[in-house]
């Protein structure tokens, strides 16, 4: 498989031009646009949290159960 070169200017034009993007598209210009990517990042941090708690909820749930059995047998004398 060939190498690929990336020249170090290359990589400077492309990081300015993403850089920009936001600039260029005049969203981060206004006070309305800067409420609006806020908003958009609280959603996007909300959806990605509510699953991830979800996730959560099921090992803690799983964890108690197991802890508690374990903890009545160990208290019984079968374990």
């Amino acid at each position: 498989m060939p190498d690929v070169l990336v020249g170090p200017d290359m990589t400077a034009s492309l990081a300015a031009w993403v850089s920009s993007l936001p600039l260029q598209a005049g969203l981060l210009a206004s006070q309305a646009g800067q409420l609006l990517v806020a908003l958009v990042a609280v959603a996007i941090v909300i959806v990605v949290g509510k699953f991830v708690l979800k996730l959560a909820w099921r090992l803690v749930t799983i964890g108690i159960v197991l802890v508690a059995a374990f903890f009545l047998l160990s208290t019984i004398g079968i374990i």
